[in-house]
């Protein structure tokens, strides 16, 4: 049965003959998936919303701000400067909210990414021919590293990969796993 043929959907509940510890692998990896790209999708609308109320008030702000530059010197000065003052801490405060929204993205980015990333695996994990060929999980790895687009993840990944080179070298040669 090819990887396209597998019945869809957990048989762990009743399992036969064709149950598949591999097949149950790849729902849980397409579950994940599917939850972070939904949380994704829940939150970019929230984003979005924020993004455009944010703008508005930088919008807003910067035409009061003008608007207490140009009256004259002869209106209430007390309260003109209360009221840039306030309008300079308003602004400040969207600025604040401009550099959370890159964090966001960042995180948006990032999750964009581990969601492709369980895909690739689902897929390579689903495929009987090419889940023993170390050289489809040498490609897959490469993929991966293509995605990212950040020196933090570029740095974590090879943290992790030279991580388990490491590990690898450091076990004794005659150091015989039993399963």
């Amino acid at each position: 049965m090819a990887a396209n043929d597998s019945p869809r959907g957990t048989t762990a509940h009743t399992p036969d003959l064709s149950w598949s510890q591999v097949r149950e692998t790849v729902l849980m990896l397409e579950l994940s998936a599917a939850q972070i790209e939904a949380a994704m999708r829940e939150s970019n609308g929230s984003v979005d919303v924020l993004t455009g109320s944010f703008t508005n008030m930088a919008e807003t702000l910067r035409a009061i701000t003008e608007t207490l530059n140009a009256a004259s010197v002869s209106d209430d000065s007390a309260t003109r400067d209360r009221l840039l003052g306030a309008a300079g801490e308003v602004s400040g405060m969207v600025n604040q909210a401009v550099v959370a929204f890159q964090f966001y993205d960042k995180l948006a980015q990032r999750l964009a990414h581990v969601t492709h990333s369980l895909g690739d695996l689902a897929t390579l994990v689903a495929d009987q021919r090419r889940i023993y060929s170390p050289q489809e999980w040498v490609d897959l790895q490469g993929r991966i590293r293509a995605k990212y687009t950040t020196a933090d993840e570029c740095a974590m990944f090879e943290a992790v990969m030279a991580h388990y080179v490491d590990a690898m070298k450091s076990k004794p040669v005659d150091d015989i796993e039993l399963f």
